[in-house]
């Protein structure tokens, strides 16, 4: 598998087999800790277990064994599902989704201590045997609850859990869990009749999955959702005010929001919200015929770390995480808008001042897969419509609203993360075929250019 290229090797993946959402982003000892959905046997989504990796910086990470395997008889059985992990009074603990052998869509939240907390690696968990909620709140006819996530506010620990309800409604739940083996239902934090989600969201979406929250140093706080109509769609945020909702809760009250990344393979973000900073991974799926998948003996990939924050009008900002220059190699490879070959993995940044064409990809017809800027339109748009894929919105380039007066560009096998002057993203998934040339070439007045490849880190 080491020689597939379409396999990323510097973004986070198990040597084999199944990769979904990322969960549990989580520091621990000066290490940061990624867990993720994983099926040890096969590049299929079944047999869900959790994957666990660390890192130091971002840049180096180590595996480490299974953290959390269903068990047999147990309400995690059919499927030890998303979650956060919280430090609970010194215990690393993993708050997660148990589904059982009826597999109804109704989760139930548990809990797994870390055996060692005093082990940085954090490689042995032990779930606990009974869940410390059954299942949705009475009265709400709650047809989808899962995802549950831990956070702090007014000195408390609160959790969200991701909901859909029987009449279409999508909506996300509070939890009063200061008492992390103690949970009280405390309402709804908001639901898809809200007018800004509808606005933002539109009305498909009949289920919220991965809710996630952060604060920003300005005080707004921002909810991340994954957007679900009986499957995968696209990812949102609104960013707003947490506020007492007089009844011993809280509610949200969103202020604007958006499209969280605007490419067609990103899913269920998961957020690590540090003093400094928020941090965020996304899960992309893939976009290949199933059987080229079990071919390759390996399905998806998270991507690359994320600081996400919120402008003062309220736009998301999104940058890739500075460790990831450790990366680089130690010399550019590219430093000025001339024809140049393109390494298998790499991180470009081109700027313009006039509309600008970078070219980074041509197939044996010719086509070739394109990013325009334009300055004067206020619009970046990528053209790869001519590399076939099985998951898709439309064959149409993407156009994405910003400056258009930077981007930078991370490749790595088939994972295509592109940045946009930091206030946008697209993440797609393009696989080379054979006889696909990788070649840079950039095309406008004025534009410059600097490209590192990326190499394995080394240490020191």
């Amino acid at each position: 598998m080491k020689h597939d290229p379409d396999a990323p090797r510097f973004r986070v993946r198990p040597p084999a087999h199944w990769i979904n959402d990322p969960n549990g982003p989580f520091r621990w000892r000066d290490r940061y800790h990624l867990f993720y959905q994983h099926n040890p046997d096969a590049p299929r989504h079944e047999n869900v277990h959790w994957g666990h990796v660390s890192s130091p910086d971002l840049a180096h990470w180590e595996h480490h064994p299974v953290a959390l395997t269903p068990t047999p008889g147990g309400p995690d059985e059919a499927g030890c599902w998303s979650g956060c992990v919280v430090d609970d009074d010194g215990v690393p603990t993993a708050v997660y989704t148990g589904i059982d052998r009826h597999h109804s869509g109704l989760g139930t939240i548990c809990l797994a201590r870390a055996v060692v907390p005093d082990d940085e690696t954090l490689t042995d968990w032990k779930p606990l045997p009974t869940p410390v909620v059954t299942g949705p709140p009475a009265g709400l006819d709650v047809v989808m609850f899962r995802d549950p996530f831990v956070f702090r506010s007014g000195g408390r620990r609160w959790a969200l859990v991701g909901a859909g309800h029987a009449d279409g409604t999508p909506s996300v739940l509070l939890y009063d869990c200061d008492d992390l083996a103690d949970w009280r239902f405390a309402g709804v934090l908001l639901d898809g009749n809200d007018p800004v989600a509808t606005d933002v969201f539109g009305d498909k979406a009949v289920g919220w999955e991965c809710p996630q929250l952060f604060a920003t140093a300005g005080g707004e706080w921002v909810l991340v959702v994954s957007l679900w109509d009986g499957d995968p769609m696209a990812t949102g945020c609104l960013t707003g005010r947490l506020e007492p909702d007089g009844e011993g809760g809280l509610r949200f009250g969103a202020r604007t929001g958006g499209r969280l990344d605007h490419g067609r393979d990103f899913y269920a973000p998961a957020v690590l919200q540090e003093a400094d900073r928020a941090l965020m991974w996304g899960w992309s799926w893939e976009a290949r015929e199933q059987g080229e998948v079990d071919a390759a003996g390996w399905a998806g990939v998270l991507t690359a770390p994320r600081v996400v924050d919120v402008r003062p009008d309220g736009a998301l900002s999104v940058v890739p995480a500075p460790e990831l220059q450790l990366l680089r190699a130690a010399e550019p490879f590219a430093t000025a808008p001339e024809r140049t070959p393109l390494p298998q993995s790499y991180d470009l940044t081109v700027t313009a001042r006039t509309p600008t064409t970078v070219s980074l990809l041509r197939s044996a017809s010719g086509a070739e897969l394109t990013i325009r800027l334009d300055p004067d339109e206020g619009t970046v748009t990528l053209d790869s419509s001519d590399w076939p894929r099985t998951r898709s919105e439309g064959s149409a380039p993407l156009v994405v609203r910003a400056p258009a007066r930077e981007v930078r560009i991370l490749v790595d096998g088939s994972l295509f993360e592109l940045f946009a002057d930091d206030r946008a993203t697209v993440t797609e998934r393009i696989y080379r075929r054979p006889d696909d040339v990788p070649e840079l070439v950039v095309t406008g007045a004025g534009a410059t250019v600097i490209g590192w490849e990326q190499v394995p880190p080394t240490s020191g």
